[in-house]
């Protein structure tokens, strides 16, 4: 009982945290946010070991890849709009259960096909968990605590992603190229089972949670939406395996999808029901900016590693282990900068994102360059310098971010804004890594790896000024508003004097 007053005493619209055991909570919340979003680009160096492990087609290995970020992005929405209904600790809980018990089931498979299944279901899985994160925070911390938290949260999203290679390397090095892929998947066993029991422990309710019937989750529109991604993203994922233009057709189709889903929504909550997406905060302008930018940031961000990742491995002829430990840079520079970017974040805004995503652009740019001139196993050390100084302008964006784009939303759509900014990641995630590899591939055979590599790497920094031109639109857009606002006040000062 002591307990359930604790979580009671919490404020439930977030403004007024009091429970001590709130930093404990944000730990486990973090612990399980690095397992899910690792699982992103740990596989990338574990390819190799799983093709020799399983004789897996290269259309499989795409799948194993991507369906993961997929299905990931697919669930995000619905899972945070279930845990505002339903209750954030019971549906983290339950996603934390079904990717462990995945991540045994990937472990255990005797066949591609059996691998993309428990992929599939792993990123589900880990598309349930990942929304209440940010949900929790949003209830847990207010102020400046808040941007601490998404300071450290962010800390996370960049180590994880970034470190997940070498972590594989490592486990690959130690069990083997033949089986070692399998303790990738296997090493969130242990680390599932601990989390749900603290989770139980110290994760508060939800204030505001109770019974829903099926319709309160609004199942047309999750299908809708979960169609028009879905189609959208296939001609990417599959641009290698369907030759031909006919299969871009499938991008007019998703767009119709997309639009009927937008009506559905609008039609949906006129009639007094909670749409899984509140079309109402696209009108604040810090969210559906930060939600673009953080999409076309993700497109070149993770496309990075996928072909970093082949182009050592398979083109320098790198291990697993080296091949991680020469994107390290990019982690430790991350992680260094992302809490510095959570505690700066309400004294400079979204200019201090545009200064870290100049730095990742100028810092991929370079990469290029190493490549070009250090050619052979020299451009791992070469490409050093140039990655530390992208991954701590990364640091300076995505957590950042995170504080910003949802700064103005209430805090009890705070899980559906958390799902639907991670959709954005995962979407872009999925989008970046087809376009980028595709320009890859293609120029393969005509340029050679380190060609490939240099092409492959431009369409990335194109990606991410893409993502810088629209912070920078945002951060005009705020300086026009509070010069409108100060003009206005100085004119409504006299009047009142009057």
């Amino acid at each position: 009982m002591a307990e359930s007053k604790g979580h009671r005493d919490m404020d439930s619209t977030g403004s007024g945290p009091s429970d001590p055991r709130r930093w404990r909570a944000l730990g486990v919340c973090l612990v399980a946010g690095f397992m899910t979003l690792l699982d992103v680009s740990i596989v990338n160096v574990a390819l190799p070991s799983i093709k020799e492990g399983l004789h897996t087609p290269d259309s499989d290995l795409q799948w194993v890849l991507s369906g993961y970020a997929l299905a990931f992005g697919l669930v995000l929405i619905p899972g945070g709009r279930l845990g505002d209904a339903r209750g954030r600790r019971a549906v983290f809980m339950t996603g934390l259960a079904l990717f462990t018990l995945a991540s045994a089931a990937c472990g255990a498979a005797q066949s591609s096909t059996w691998l993309v299944i428990a992929r599939l279901i792993q990123g589900a899985a880990g598309g349930l968990l990942s929304p209440q994160i940010s949900a929790l925070i949003q209830q847990m911390f207010s102020g400046r605590e808040r941007g601490r938290a998404f300071g450290m949260f962010g800390t996370v999203v960049g180590i994880s992603t970034a470190v997940g290679p070498l972590l594989g390397g490592v486990l690959i090095q130690v069990a083997g190229a033949t089986e070692g892929w399998r303790w990738v998947f296997y090493v969130n066993l242990p680390i599932g089972l601990v989390c749900l029991l603290l989770a139980h422990r110290l994760l508060p309710d939800t204030p505001c949670a109770g019974r829903v019937r099926p319709r309160d989750l609004d199942p047309f529109g999750v299908l809708l939406l979960g169609a028009g991604v879905l189609v959208l993203l296939l001609p990417f994922v599959q641009a290698q395996q369907w030759p031909g233009n006919g299969k871009w057709l499938l991008v007019v189709l998703a767009l119709a999808l997309l639009a009927a889903f937008v009506g559905w929504e609008s039609r949906f909550a006129r009639r007094g029901f909670q749409p899984v997406l509140n079309l109402q905060l696209f009108r604040y302008r810090s969210f559906w900016l930060g939600c673009l930018m953080i999409l076309l940031y993700f497109a070149g961000f993770t496309s990075i590693f996928f072909i970093t990742t082949l182009y050592l491995q398979a083109g320098l002829h790198y291990s697993a282990l080296e091949a991680g430990l020469a994107i390290t840079p990019f982690a430790l520079g991350a992680g260094g900068s992302a809490s510095i970017g959570g505690r700066l974040v309400h004294r400079f805004g979204r200019p201090l994102i545009a200064v870290g995503l100049t730095m990742v652009a100028v810092g991929l740019g370079l990469t290029a360059m190493a490549v070009h001139l250090v050619p052979g196993r020299g451009a791992g050390l070469a490409m050093a310098a140039p990655l530390l100084l992208a991954g701590l302008g990364s640091g300076l964006v995505i957590a950042p971010n995170q504080t910003l784009t949802l700064s103005e939303v209430p805090v009890r759509n705070a899980g559906t804004a958390g799902g639907t900014l991670q959709t954005s990641q995962r979407v872009g995630s999925a989008i970046g890594i087809a376009a980028v590899g595709s320009v890859f591939f293609s120029r393969l055979s005509r340029d050679g790896w380190p060609g490939a590599y240099d092409h492959g790497l431009i369409v990335s920094v194109a990606f991410v000024l893409a993502g810088l031109i629209v912070a920078l639109a945002d951060v005009a857009a705020g300086r026009r508003g509070r010069r409108h606002q100060e003009k206005a006040e100085a004119t409504d000062q006299p009047r009142s004097e009057t």
